[in-house]
């Protein structure tokens, strides 16, 4: 039996009290208890009714959700973090840090959300990380993600490890009813996140595949030369079903492909993935191999974002692997303000990590982010109800940015800057 939290300001100390026979417990605040390595120790079948939220309205009470859908070893997967997941919390946590400054008596009866990049107009600056092994959470997987997002015209970044292939991804994409860019050369609406395997023709055949499936940008992940050691995986290792494959190595070698990463990514990384990977050598390659714009995603300084620019990328990601890696490095928010100054608006900046409300967008976006990004939410969306849950979550972030920027005082992205932000710390000295 699952505990009931109820979102309701009650004063501290009231009492645990029942609902339909069911004990409940009052918090203070809800969005407190939805750790995300919080996992019910019953909650183990994938059909649970959670008893705590019929309806929810937030991002944390759609992670309340799936937590409890979701089987724990899946969960264990998605949620954790590496070692003793200080770096994950970070995340979330130094968001509470910074405060909104709001200007009043402003006309802001028309907010604008939209934002450009790569030569395409997109709804909002909110897109989707890449995310490995969306089966887990809902048989659409990847494909309803990406329709999701495009629905919005908003932004999917698949991940190389999928379980739909990238060209069923782009096929769902292009198939939704009156989507603009069908017959397009490109899908604005998707991009793809490469791993730079050993095998140099292995990676190369993904970006040719992803070019001809019409993939509009390539991000390759650079923080990832081994896989952070996360302790939830150890203890209990996670296993790929046998009816979930890797959809992209399908046809090659993917039997063998597919049990390493039954075993939790660790194996593939460690067997594919190359750790001399090097600024001169192989960011000069890619961009030699390829005409779409490039992020290298995974960048925490200001000297490596320097090193970028000279390589020659076309947006820089800003995140530390949602703190799966090296723990104890930065919150991505801490680092952003360094990398932002060094950057100086010479190429984009794309930020993810520890996003769970619209008012975090805001403040990512404040400290010189050009668009922001979420990954464990929509995996928490697509558990949640598929597809629809996934649009759901998009339009809850939408709409809680809106509403920030207009009681900020201010109608258009490009106009969030760091007039609208200061740290607690001018605040706390009263």
């Amino acid at each position: 039996m699952f505990p009931i939290v109820i979102e309701i300001n009650f004063p501290s100390g009231t009492p645990a009290f029942t609902i339909n026979g069911q004990s409940a417990v009052v918090v203070q605040d809800a969005a407190a208890t939805a750790k995300e390595t919080a996992k019910p120790a019953t909650s183990d079948a994938k059909d649970a009714t959670p008893a705590t939220i019929s309806a929810p309205v937030c991002l944390r009470d759609i992670e309340q959700i799936a937590s409890m859908k979701l089987k724990k070893s899946s969960w264990d997967y998605f949620s954790s973090g590496a070692m003793d997941q200080e770096t994950l919390q970070l995340n979330s946590e130094v968001f509470s840090r910074i405060r909104i400054r709001p200007r009043v008596l402003r006309d802001v009866s028309q907010v604008d959300l939209s934002a450009s990049l790569f030569g395409y107009k997109f709804a909002s600056p909110i897109g989707i990380s890449p995310t490995a092994m969306m089966k887990l959470c809902d048989e659409s997987g990847e494909a309803g993600v990406g329709r999701a997002a495009a629905s919005f015209n908003q932004v999917q970044t698949l991940s190389t490890f999928t379980t739909v292939s990238l060209e069923d991804v782009a096929s769902a994409v292009r198939s939704l009813p009156d989507y603009p860019h069908a017959k397009a050369q490109r899908i604005p609406n998707l991009w793809f996140q490469l791993y730079v395997v050993e095998d140099r023709k292995k990676a190369e055949e993904l970006v040719r595949r992803a070019e001809k499936a019409g993939y509009s940008a390539l991000v390759v992940t650079v923080d990832t030369p081994r896989l952070g050691r996360r302790l939830h995986n150890i203890r209990d290792p996670f296993r790929l079903p046998s009816d979930v494959k890797h959809a992209n190595f399908e046809g090659n070698n993917s039997a063998t492909l597919d049990n390493e990463i039954g075993q939790g990514g660790a194996v593939a990384l460690r067997n594919n993935n190359d750790a001399s990977l090097n600024w001169d050598r192989d960011i000069g390659w890619l961009r030699s191999i390829t005409k779409l714009p490039l992020v290298v995603k995974g960048i925490l300084t200001a000297e490596d974002a320097e090193l970028a620019i000279k390589a020659g990328v076309d947006a820089i990601g800003v995140s530390n692997h949602g703190g799966r890696q090296l723990d104890s490095v930065p919150a991505t928010l801490e680092a952003l303000p360094e990398i932002a100054r060094a950057v100086a608006g010479r190429v984009p900046i794309i930020f993810d990590g520890g996003v769970r409300r619209g008012t975090d967008v805001f403040k990512a976006l404040a400290l010189g982010a050009n668009f922001v990004c979420v990954g464990r939410p929509s995996l928490f969306a697509l558990t949640w109800d598929g597809e629809e849950g996934v649009r759901k979550m998009l339009d809850m972030l939408n709409e809680e940015l809106r509403l920030a920027m207009v009681l900020a005082g201010t109608t258009k992205i490009s106009a969030i800057t760091m007039q609208f932000v200061r740290h607690e710390s001018e605040y706390g000295k009263l």
